[in-house]
């Protein structure tokens, strides 16, 4: 699986050109399923109208109404009570699936239960676009400053796809999102490598090479283990 990993959704041209180079195509010629789910575990954000702002390409974060093809609704949520034959061939069929931000555990937790996070690895040709915690989903863990909803199981890993940790929506002293100083702080408490970025910068993972693409601010940030 190919990987977008964005604070702030397709915010600018040279995101958007990341995910045209991941994509092998242009975005017009792509399909798409968009992932609401991790919305509904975040209490600042839904379930209600900003879930429903997402999915209809109406949010502030460019994801949706990016100009695709197509785009389908992926409910991670409905996922167990269906057949595998009922949702399995519409992801692979799927050249890019879009998640939004919200609750990173309540996302991973249904990544989990439905099958969705097993089928992953087989996706060789498919991207993967997360939004905040559609982006830290993928990484071995948050840190307690980002859990708010706990699964019920009381693990608080997250998928570990990438071996990098990420502190989103970097931005300046008094401004909304986390500062540099509260990121540091944070990268502080947790033991992967870790990455601050603002909501212009995205890392890209294609294969073993990744990148930042970015038009903001971001850093690499030193943690318990000692990375720089």
């Amino acid at each position: 699986m190919k990987l977008l990993l964005t604070s702030g959704g397709v915010s600018n041209d040279s995101i958007r050109t990341a995910l045209i180079e991941l994509l092998g195509k242009p975005i017009e010629e792509s399909t798409a399923l968009c992932i609401p789910t991790a919305m509904y575990g975040h209490p600042s954000v839904g379930p209600g109208t900003k879930a429903w702002g997402f999915v209809a390409g109406r949010s502030p974060n460019p994801m949706v109404e990016l100009g695709w093809q197509s785009v389908g609704l992926l409910e991670l949520t409905a996922l167990p009570s269906l057949p595998e034959e009922a949702w399995v061939p519409p992801i692979r069929a799927a050249d890019v699936l879009l998640a939004a931000g919200g609750d990173v555990l309540y996302l991973c937790h249904w990544m989990r239960e439905s099958g969705l996070a097993g089928l992953l690895p087989e996706l060789d040709d498919t991207v993967w676009v997360g939004l905040s915690a559609g982006s830290m989903v993928m990484t071995p863990e948050v840190g307690e400053d980002f859990i708010q909803w706990r699964p019920p199981s009381g693990d608080t890993s997250t998928l570990g796809l990438v071996d990098f940790s990420i502190c989103p929506h970097l931005a300046d002293d008094g401004m909304p999102g986390n500062s540099l100083a509260e990121a540091e702080a944070w990268a502080a408490s947790i033991s992967a490598p870790a990455y601050a970025m603002d909501d212009q910068t995205a890392i890209v993972i294609d294969g073993d090479a990744i990148r930042v693409v970015s038009e903001g601010n971001w850093a690499k940030l030193t943690t318990s283990k000692g990375d720089d």
